[in-house]
């Protein structure tokens, strides 16, 4: 089953990379008009095969996978995709 999980940080904590992404928009917005972008926040997406009979099971070992590794639960959250 293929599994895809978008990991961001939490609500809350600072995003230097977005703000700097933000701030790159910002700084063309006269150049191409993208003055009305704002709360940028950078992710991590990550997209691979896991061997499961059920979505639900697929699911259940990517969210273990999530917990221990994937994703810093502190300050990220996560979401699955399982198809």
């Amino acid at each position: 089953m293929k599994a895809k999980v978008h990991v961001f940080l939490k609500p809350g904590v600072l995003d230097v990379q977005g703000k700097a992404v933000e701030g790159a928009l910002n700084g063309l917005s006269t150049v191409q008009g993208w003055a009305n972008v704002s709360h940028v926040r950078v992710g991590k997406v990550l997209e691979f095969d896991v061997a499961a009979t059920t979505a639900d099971e697929a699911k259940a070992q990517v969210k273990d996978m999530c917990d221990k590794l994937l994703a810093n639960t502190v300050i990220e959250s996560y979401t699955i995709e399982v198809a």
